[in-house]
């Protein structure tokens, strides 16, 4: 497992862009939001702030959300990179701007849009290494955004009801963190079997299924939860009873064995030991 000294902040959909009041958002977003601890990982207001809505069918609109939200926080150089191909993705102007952020910031939409005009051109390069080398760098993104960090990516799929074979489509993703599949709009959009599959099909991948307006931070091995939802987090490496590799399409699975946490605001997780830190008891919510 390479050392990596940047950052990922990987987030579930959804997150408060304070723009509207919303029922699902219980924290301030001027000082306890995921989009102000992303500013903060980026080094505060100063930060050179890029928004990459390339997922998005609507990437004008994204863009001046993102913009706006980015304003309301503080932040004053915020710009939206708007590529909609390979060719737009190794433009001077782009590599420019990927070379000098401080953040990279994923919108969601489709997360195989992003892998088809992103992956394997210069700034995907660049991206990779800035996060390999450098400790001040932050990659974002929410729901697509999230999803096409992993090796292995979730494209698609549902599994609302029942756990069929078939539920989920895997992908290669832009291959920024080898050792977790991430799914998003977990809770909201009943992503139970859509996640348990995957893992079903690479046992030896972390499933993490965010809600809506929760994150994590992603320093090296180490993964803390943000945001005012839950984590999922599905461990495969014990499973002793696997059916995936045998079922035709459309049939139920069973897995047996399969390890659980259920993680809020301020646990943490450590990628490389497989192990969960959760919040103490007699700790305050949101605790730092």
């Amino acid at each position: 497992m390479n050392f990596k000294k940047g950052t990922l902040i990987p987030i579930g959909g959804n997150e408060d862009k304070g723009i509207e009041e919303n029922d699902r958002h219980k924290l301030d977003f001027i000082g306890q939001g995921i989009l102000h601890r992303v500013v903060k990982e980026s080094g505060g207001i100063e930060a050179n702030i890029v928004v990459i809505p390339s997922a998005s069918s609507i990437p004008v609109e994204v863009g001046e959300n993102y913009l706006y939200a980015f304003d309301t926080l503080g932040c004053k150089n915020v710009i939206v990179l708007d590529i909609r191909s390979k060719k737009d993705a190794e433009t001077a102007h782009a590599i420019e701007q990927i070379s000098k952020a401080n953040c990279v910031m994923f919108s969601g939409g489709d997360q195989s849009k992003i892998v088809k005009r992103i992956g394997g051109t210069k700034i995907h390069e660049i991206l990779k290494n800035r996060y390999q080398n450098e400790e001040n760098f932050v990659i974002a993104g929410t729901s697509a955004g999230a999803m096409a960090m992993a090796s292995e990516m979730i494209s698609g799929g549902s599994a609302k009801e029942s756990f069929f074979k078939g539920a989920v489509f895997m992908n290669k993703g832009l291959g920024l963190i080898e050792h977790l599949t991430i799914d998003t709009h977990f809770i909201q959009r009943g992503r139970f079997g859509r996640l348990a599959e995957a893992v079903a099909k690479f046992p030896h991948i972390i499933g993490i299924g965010l809600a809506e307006d929760t994150g994590l931070v992603i320093k090296d091995n180490l993964a803390e939860v943000i945001g005012s939802g839950m984590v999922i987090i599905f461990d495969g490496r014990k499973l002793k009873h696997n059916n995936e590799k045998i079922l035709k399409q459309g049939t139920p699975m069973s897995l047996t064995h399969l390890r659980a946490h259920i993680l809020a605001n301020g646990d943490r997780f450590n990628i490389k030991k497989k192990k969960v830190k959760v919040l103490p008891l007699e700790e305050p919510f949101n605790y730092k």
